[in-house]
């Protein structure tokens, strides 16, 4: 399995380290390298995560880490990790 990070997925967690970093720097550094591990997880154990039905025929997953959610896709031997933000968020 390959794990591939979407441009979506790259700028949340940027949104997220920014939005921590002023409070509290080491904190948010922390939040997004366990943010990052467990996406490394899913390399193997890529069926984990609670499918999507909504999004069939696509097979859309998501897992919790924390009060964070990752949201990823799987398609052949490549997961792409589609989005991630805390669980507060209203999306």
């Amino acid at each position: 399995m390959e794990l591939r990070w979407t441009g979506k997925a790259l700028s949340d967690l940027a949104r997220l380290h920014a939005f921590l970093a002023p409070l509290h720097k080491s904190a948010a550094a922390r939040t997004v390298q366990a943010l990052v591990n467990a996406a490394t997880i899913l390399l193997t154990n890529p069926r984990i995560g609670e499918q999507l039905f909504e999004f069939e025929p696509r097979e859309v997953r998501r897992i919790l880490v924390g009060n964070y959610e990752m949201r990823y896709e799987i398609q052949d031997s490549i997961i792409y990790m589609l989005r991630l933000w805390h669980t507060r968020e209203g999306r």
